[in-house]
């Protein structure tokens, strides 16, 4: 493992700060330390299973904290309270968790932050979903210095990321995969000179922002009747792994587990009726 000359600190839980971190790792950027979630109980049997950046981490070799609160504790567990200042910058990608102010003023050149879409458009917490949902084709990724405000501090970088018509509209994970390594792309080809002082950051233009909300599960909902093919199929793409779609059927919920758009009809090929196992869709 060969590490650039770069001390940063990785906050990030989920596989898609992964694909950040192997887009860095690619380019010899290893970070010195990772901070994740913690371990969760999972499964019947409720054992606990590390995040995927964890997992990531002790894979390469590299230290990891998991506070459950990012406070005092958590900054005397680094080793002393000004500990994190010695690091150039943090970098922070779905890390789940807000940092008060005393982090975000802690590492010279700040915190970057990769985003998944091309802001001021799309801030909040569902930024690929609400792209699928709302049919926004002007997607792509944005690396900001993170500030106390959700999604606004000043864009270092961004790029746009183009879908063909033919693969829109995209499965979730597919486009969230290719959001976020082109996010760690992005830094990668940034974060030196940002280092350097070499780019001058510019503040997002407030006129032009927009807002997405938290997807529920109860979003999901969809009428077979009423709603059309493409509308059902959008849904699906959006919402996709969780929370899902799902119709109402005799007052129980049936779940849509697969499906497809043939000549502009929706197929439902699999289904998992309530509190039963997944099964082939027979109309």
């Amino acid at each position: 493992m060969q590490n650039k000359n770069l001390k940063f600190v990785f906050f990030g839980t989920p596989d898609l700060a992964v694909y950040v971190l192997e887009e860095l790792a690619e380019d010899g950027y290893f970070p010195s330390l990772v901070v994740t979630a913690p371990d969760l109980k999972i499964g019947r049997g409720h054992h606990f299973e590390a995040p995927p950046v964890k997992k990531w981490a002790e894979a390469h070799g590299i230290p990891t904290l998991q506070p459950k609160v990012i406070d005092e504790n958590f900054l005397s567990g680094v080793g002393h309270p000004t500990g994190l200042m010695e690091y150039d910058v943090f970098v922070l990608t779905a890390y789940g968790k807000i940092l008060p102010q005393k982090i975000l003023n802690m590492p010279k050149h700040g915190i970057l932050n990769v985003h998944p879409s091309m802001l001021p458009r799309l801030r909040g917490p569902s930024p690929v979903r609400s792209s699928i949902l709302n049919n926004e084709r002007d997607i792509g990724a944005t690396v900001i210095i993170l500030d106390e405000k959700m999604d606004h501090g000043p864009i270092v970088a961004q790029k746009n990321v183009e879908i063909d018509d033919k693969d829109w509209p995209p499965l979730l994970p597919i486009l969230e995969e290719k959001l976020f390594r082109e996010g760690g792309k992005l830094l990668v080809k940034v974060l030196e000179d940002y280092i350097k002082e070499k780019i001058t950051p510019k503040p997002q233009d407030e006129s032009k922002a927009t807002y997405c909300e938290k997807i529920k599960k109860e979003d999901g909902l969809v009428d077979l009747l009423n709603d059309s093919p493409k509308e059902i199929y959008t849904k699906y793409c959006a919402l996709y792994g969780w929370p899902g779609i799902y119709f109402i059927k005799n007052g129980k919920r049936i779940k849509i587990t697969e499906a497809k758009l043939e000549n502009k009809k929706l197929v439902i090929k699999k289904i998992i009726p309530e509190n039963g196992k997944e099964i082939d869709y027979v109309n």
